[in-house]
């Protein structure tokens, strides 16, 4: 499963998605509105006060004094109204884009919790991550300034052209007619710079998979020598986000001075013809005044707008990828399918198949039947399907034919958690989540005691090398830590199950990372976890599975051989020759 392609989605679609996260917070919305009205009239009332006071300064000995301060007390008066609604509208923005993100980023993260485990491998790990948080911050960026600046731009361009009129509508009538080149400029450049911000996106994202995976396989990079490649394949990387990033700056860097340069064309024209009309007496000098500066913050929106367009454009592109996740497919509801309750330990698998593809089968016609108790083991060369068998019993995948029964129950029918809560796993490949060891041990049953923990850790041979960690058991470790060693990581693991001791367990390869030494104490205490419980044990190392009850030995998906460890090798197959090339024959 992979991504989807959203190419035909366009600007409105993305929008129309956007605003279903804005509605909840509408209520900040509706307020910065009406404090961007308040804001942008008493604005806009600034300049008649001045321009009145202006006209009451006639000549030299002739001023009005007593009318000048009142009027001056009154662009006080406005100038703190304008600063407080300014301060008020920010806040309800602020509270509504951070509201509005917060919710995406959740429902982005919540969505890689319920999408099939087949998305996460056939998606670049990096690129998700750059996807929930750098494009999301975009989307921040891009609604923060669309909501502070796009709404008072357009309210500040409708109310100055509603002052202008006021004022004298001839001139005003000169505004209204050069003002649609701006608007073409604009968007004659807004729309070649969505595509190149869409790239931009993407090459970004191929950026971030790139580093990621770098910095995880560091010690192979270095084993390998891979540092010339790798810094080879980051500068191509580089270099294609450099060009379009180049592209997608030049097309918005050029958006402001375009449209400056037709603002320049507006205030020219309303000081050539405003200043005619004052001579011809048709506008006071003190009503110029004001039409200059309403020409000035009339014209100063559209730089501004069109510096929002240019952020927007970024911010459409990343919430296009981000909801290319949101959208993704889930992984099928458990909604009406009932409980397992009892488990008994039985399990069978009727003719099943499976494929990763269409076209490659890998598993067909399986079939097996598993007592209560049983200890099975599954063995056979790299790519037979050891661990895909695996997955199907986990309903990480899920079959393409046949079925899979446990206690006499179709694992189609029965909830994923309740499956998954009866089977126990130790992977070959340890993880451990950023906390303290106590946490991950107990990572399976939040609520065990103290006790509990330690006593799962010393049934792991654990509870020695943690207790000689600076803070015991309270150490903070994560799945990259440097103060553990793999086999160290892999005995957390083995103490995690054996808190939750479930009625099945799953050992892939779990004492691959561990001494031999240590390994024969695990084995004992595998020994008496295992008792009465059925356990499949995915193993290479053949000698650490001679004690199961059967062996299932697999070969291109197809179990060729089944019985003990003695009754294969008597055979002489494909088991016995699997078996003597790791031990010669004495």
């Amino acid at each position: 499963m992979k991504l989807k392609n959203y190419n035909s989605q366009n600007t409105k679609e993305i929008i129309k998605k956007l605003f279903k996260y804005i509605r909840p917070y509408s209520g900040y919305l509706y307020a910065s509105l009406i404090f961007s009205v308040i804001t942008v009239a008493f604005t806009l009332l600034a300049p008649i006060l001045m321009g009145n006071g202006i006209d009451l300064i006639i000549s030299k000995g002739n001023v009005d004094f007593s009318r000048l301060k009142r009027i001056i007390l009154v662009i006080i008066a406005v100038i703190a109204v304008t600063a407080i609604s300014q301060w008020l509208m920010n806040l309800c923005t602020n509270k509504l884009t951070f509201h509005t993100v917060r919710d995406i980023r959740l429902d982005a993260f919540a969505k890689l919790e319920r999408v099939p485990v087949s998305f996460i491998d056939n998606s670049s790990q990096g690129d998700l991550i750059s996807r929930i948080v750098t494009d999301i911050d975009l989307v921040s960026d891009g609604l923060l300034m669309g909501f502070t600046q796009l709404f008072s731009g357009v309210i500040t361009i409708l109310a100055t052209i509603g002052f202008m009129i006021s004022i004298n509508f001839k001139i005003a009538l000169i505004v209204v007619l050069i003002t649609p080149l701006s608007f073409f400029v604009a968007s004659f450049i807004a729309k070649r710079t969505f595509n190149m911000f869409q790239i931009q996106s993407i090459k970004r994202g191929e950026m971030t998979s790139h580093i990621n995976e770098m910095i995880t396989g560091q010690k192979i990079v270095k084993a390998y020598n891979y540092e010339s490649e790798s810094k080879k394949r980051f500068e191509k990387i580089n270099g294609e986000l450099e060009t379009v990033s180049v592209k997608a700056l030049f097309f918005s860097a050029i958006t402001n001075p375009a449209t400056r340069f037709v603002n320049g064309l507006v205030y020219s024209g309303v000081g050539i013809f405003g200043a005619i009309s004052a001579i011809s007496r048709i506008i006071t000098v003190g009503q110029l005044s004001a039409f200059l500066t309403y020409a000035n913050q009339y014209t100063k929106p559209f730089n501004e707008i069109s510096s929002v367009i240019t952020e927007l454009q970024s911010a459409f592109a990343s919430a296009k990828r981000v909801f290319e996740i949101i959208e993704a497919d889930e992984t099928e509801q458990d909604g009406g399918l009932s409980t397992l309750e009892k488990v008994d330990g039985t399990l069978s698998l009727e003719n099943i198949s499976f494929s990763y593809t269409p076209d490659r089968p890998l598993i067909e016609n399986l079939n097996l039947d598993v007592s209560q108790g049983e200890r099975i083991a599954i063995v056979g060369p790299t790519g037979c399907g050891k661990t895909t068998l695996i997955n199907l019993l986990m309903r990480f995948y899920d079959v393409t034919g046949g079925n899979i029964k446990i206690s006499g129950k179709n694992i189609t029918e029965i909830t994923r958690h309740s499956l998954r809560r009866s089977f126990g796993m130790v992977l070959q490949d340890t993880w451990l989540s950023y906390g303290t060891i106590k946490e991950n041990i107990a990572f399976g049953r939040p609520d065990a005691s103290d006790e509990e923990i330690i006593a799962a850790a010393k049934n792991a041979h654990a509870h020695s090398f943690i207790q000689r960690l600076p803070k015991g058991y309270d150490t903070i470790v994560s799945d990259d830590s440097e103060n553990l060693s793999s086999g160290q990581k892999q005995l957390i693991c083995i103490a995690r199950v054996m808190l939750t001791l479930p009625p099945m367990l799953i050992l892939d390869e779990a004492t691959s990372n561990i001494d031999t030494r240590t390994e024969k104490k695990i084995q004992s205490a595998f020994e008496k976890m295992l008792k009465g419980r059925t356990s499949f044990i995915v193993a290479h190392r053949l000698s650490t599975i001679k004690n199961a009850d059967c062996i299932l030995v697999m070969n291109q998906g197809h179990i060729v051989e089944q019985g003990s460890h003695n009754e294969l090798l008597s055979k002489n197959g494909f088991y016995s020759k699997l078996y003597y090339s790791q031990f010669e024959k004495s």
